[in-house]
């Protein structure tokens, strides 16, 4: 896959499709483009006209919740046209290929494709055959990526920690099967995160993850010592090939997030989830709900992150 489609000719971002290939200087620039939106959020009148008039199709071929409500929000902050595909019932259904119906919309003027989709390169796929005036974000392909749930995380650490340099961060759950867990390893490294722990059961760890330039561990003890972050990962069971767990309680005894565990980690560690929790698999509901758990703020910032994506797509 080509990672070089994302910035045009003028060095702008014109497609977000994965954190990977980004230079540390647009992730930075996103981040700052967001804290800038935060306070739009905190408005009574929570609009700005920077997309008046811009057509924005989700176009989610997988479920979603969270996500495709975050960009459903964002872009009406943002004065968009907003148009919510309903795919199952849609044309795909009925045998048109991905690109047939992509092309149908384009000749509705769309303006910009979020995208989430089970296959694996599927949103690079339409950034190589949209016009050059239509963007294309990636929100979620197959295990690929999930660069904007990344982003979001990699805000919530900044506005927490304040900087990436001195950190130890510990991703854990189930890797193998995680689109998110690879765009938060890219943007961490990129960012200057001096030690990245991945936590994991072999069976959930990839082979040669180590490559990344993380560390993997397969003791939760061990992993969570002296960490400042905590990024738990729920298990994607409906990506799993085969047991290649013992059971859910097995799983909780040995990587559920208990306060126990947690009190391994630096006493100011904050604890992040991209959702949906898995309480009682994951993580306990005392950590989920305790003091040191930022799972809500995250999904708040996803909305100005989100803003952020789409207007500076909208502006190159």
């Amino acid at each position: 896959m080509q990672n070089n489609r994302q910035i045009n000719k003028n060095g702008e971002l014109q497609h977000l499709l994965t954190i990977e290939g980004l230079p540390a200087s647009m992730l930075h620039h996103i981040l700052d483009t967001a804290e800038s939106f935060v306070s739009v959020t905190e408005r009574e009148v929570k609009k700005v006209p920077l997309l008046r008039g811009k057509a924005i199709f989700n176009l989610f071929f997988e479920p979603s919740t969270r996500t495709r409500t975050t960009f459903e929000i964002a872009a009406k902050r943002l004065s968009a046209d907003v148009i919510n595909l309903n795919i199952g019932a849609s044309s795909q259904s009925k045998g048109e290929t991905l690109l047939d119906t992509v092309n149908n919309l384009s000749a509705m003027h769309a303006d910009m494709f979020i995208v989430r989709h089970a296959q694996s390169g599927a949103a690079h796929l339409i950034a190589s055959h949209v016009a050059p005036e239509i963007h294309v974000v990636n929100a979620g392909d197959g295990r690929h990526a999930h660069p904007t749930q990344a982003l979001l995380d990699m805000y919530t650490i900044r506005h927490f920690k304040q900087h990436f340099h001195e950190l130890k961060v510990a991703i854990v759950g189930d890797i193998m099967h995680s689109r998110v867990a690879r765009s938060q390893i890219h943007a961490l490294t990129t960012l200057g995160v001096p030690e990245v722990r991945v936590i994991a059961p072999k069976t959930l760890l990839p082979k040669g993850v180590e490559h990344l330039g993380v560390h993997p561990y397969h003791d939760l003890s061990k992993g969570l010592k002296d960490v400042d972050v905590l990024l738990m990962l729920r298990l994607q069971n409906e990506r799993m090939q085969g047991a290649l767990l013992p059971s859910a309680q097995e799983y909780f005894k040995y990587y559920g997030l208990t306060p126990e565990k947690l009190a391994l980690a630096k006493p100011d560690a904050i604890v992040m989830h991209p959702g949906p929790m898995n309480r009682g698999i994951e993580i306990d509901s005392s950590v989920a709900d305790g003091p040191q758990s930022v799972i809500l703020p995250q999904v708040t910032f996803g909305i100005a992150v989100r803003m952020a994506v789409m207007s500076i797509l909208a502006g190159s």
